[in-house]
């Protein structure tokens, strides 16, 4: 699944970030309030995980907008505070669950599992994304074509998930490097073409129709 952490806490963010990479999960990080803000509304998650104390937007403000948006995705809410108004006003702006700091790992593995079963079931989601005769599996973390099993890299795999869920859309290089690496797009400048060249070969080449298409100074998109 697809998790954004908005930690400042930089030392909390990067465990975070490994131990739900660990479990098979593609994250994405910010460490201020207007950065989370930004990719949360975007829609485009399956879970937020959001700290209330940030610089910039606090998580009250964050979770409110997201909501106000019309973003329904879930937002497990963690803080310092452990007074009863903290956790209601968390609870009154959207949040769907609350983890005082400082908590084990096995407790938010637990609650983001809980979170993301209660989506699943919520909006009837397949465990499986489709395009063509394309199936990936998220929770085997499985790419198959035509019935034949495809090998791919972890990063390989999430820019392949992120193409698919948005089948027919046309995505930016930027948009791309945004939710897949997280990084400066300078520093990153030919990866995505790299990348898409990577899963071309390995999820379009010896098949009849090319699924993985480029738009000319836009983008790339995935389509049947």
């Amino acid at each position: 699944m697809h998790i954004l952490v908005v930690e400042d806490e930089k030392r909390l963010a990067m465990l975070l970030r490994r131990v739900l990479l660990e479990e098979r999960h593609t994250v994405d990080m910010a460490n201020d309030g207007n950065k989370g803000y930004e990719l949360a509304a975007s829609g485009t998650y399956d879970l937020v995980i959001l700290d209330i104390m940030l610089p910039g937007m606090d998580g009250i403000a964050i979770c409110r907008e997201m909501r106000d948006d019309g973003v329904e995705t879930p937002v497990l809410m963690l803080t310092a505070r452990s007074a009863i108004e903290d956790r209601v006003a968390g609870l009154n702006v959207g949040a769907d669950d609350y983890l005082v700091k400082p908590f084990a790992m096995e407790e938010l593995l637990a609650r983001v599992n809980a979170l993301l079963r209660r989506r699943d079931r919520g909006l009837e989601v397949s465990p499986e994304l489709h395009v063509g005769d394309l199936a990936l599996d998220l929770v085997r973390h499985e790419v198959r074509r035509g019935g034949r099993i495809i090998e791919l890299t972890a990063k390989e795999f999430a820019l392949l998930e992120f193409l698919m869920r948005h089948p027919g859309q046309v995505l930016t290089r930027t948009q791309i490097t945004d939710h897949v690496w997280r990084y400066d797009l300078e520093s990153l400048s030919n990866v995505v073409d790299t990348y898409i060249h990577y899963l071309r070969d390995k999820v379009d080449r010896g098949f009849p129709r090319r699924l993985i298409r480029t738009v000319r100074g836009v983008g790339y998109k995935i389509e049947a």
